[in-house]
């Protein structure tokens, strides 16, 4: 008794331990029955089995981040870049996730891979450099991630993102969007060297019409004034004149002797009796 006694407690708390399970809030638990799945659905807590007979696969039920190698991808463009992108996954349907994997994470994760890569490449091929790299990228995310998790149902699993962190050029394709940046800086540079002088072309010519137009105006103003003037000079010489036409006679003289005598060299051949003299003969007459 000494010795079948302990062997029985052993035993019996062996049994015990074995008809006990404990589901943490982070997992999921399948209780199967000779390879046979018979309950999924438990909730945290502490639970029964039969032992020997029941056994019980855990499963993480949080969120799995399959981070993706950097691999290279082609645009539409036939220019290449280097993509790096993750998914995030989590399992939803524990039994239907095990019939589909047989609880193996690293065949989920490879079958994954291969399908979001697949659909990754089929996007970029359909799109731009421009478009990958623009707002239409995270169209381009929310249409794989529902793709993804559609193709995924049957596994029981949940993919909740595909998100690109970020795309790299190669090299050949930096130096192609240089070159393009820099023709299309050209181009715009040359495009506003054009229209500025197209505007400077209309600024001078407006320029120019308003001097036209400004002499012009100045021109005729100016003939007014000196008609206005000479019509005034020629009303004072007439008034002038028809006050005393013998002394404006002899002023007139005075001034033509002036401009006719200018030096001492000047010889001027003429007859005594010429009316230009009529002025010298009265000076010569005695009072």
């Amino acid at each position: 008794m000494r010795i079948i006694l302990p062997i029985v407690i052993i035993a019996g708390l062996f049994v015990g331990l074995n008809s006990l399970f404990v589901v943490k809030e982070t997992e999921f638990a399948i209780k199967f029955r000779l390879g046979e799945i018979i309950e999924a659905d438990y909730e945290p807590g502490l639970h029964f089995k039969a032992p020997f007979v029941n056994n019980v696969r855990k499963f993480d039920n949080r969120l799995i981040t399959l981070d993706m190698q950097p691999e290279q991808m082609n645009t539409a463009e036939q220019k290449f870049v280097e993509v790096d992108y993750y998914v995030k996954w989590r399992i939803s349907d524990p039994a239907a996730y095990y019939v589909a994997t047989q609880g193996d994470q690293m065949f989920t994760r490879s079958r994954l891979a291969q399908l979001i890569r697949n659909d990754l490449r089929d996007e970029f091929a359909q799109r731009t450099l421009s478009e990958v790299v623009s707002e239409q990228r995270r169209i381009m995310m929310d249409e794989l991630q529902v793709r993804a998790d559609r193709r995924f149902e049957d596994f029981g699993i949940d993919v909740i993102d595909v998100r690109i962190k970020k795309i790299e050029l190669t090299e050949e394709v930096l130096n192609s969007v240089f070159d393009r940046m820099e023709t299309q800086r050209t181009e715009f540079a040359n495009e506003l060297r054009s229209l500025g002088r197209e505007r400077s072309e209309r600024i001078r010519a407006d320029a120019d019409r308003q001097v036209r137009v400004l002499v012009a105006n100045a021109e005729r103003e100016a003939a007014e004034i000196r008609g206005e003037g000479d019509a005034r000079a020629i009303e004072i010489y007439a008034s002038a004149y028809n006050k005393d036409r013998e002394f404006y006679s002899f002023l007139r003289s005075l001034e033509a002797y002036d401009a006719s005598f200018g030096t001492d060299n000047d010889v001027m051949l003429m007859d005594t009796g010429s009316e230009f003299f009529r002025y010298f003969d009265q000076a010569a007459q005695p009072e």
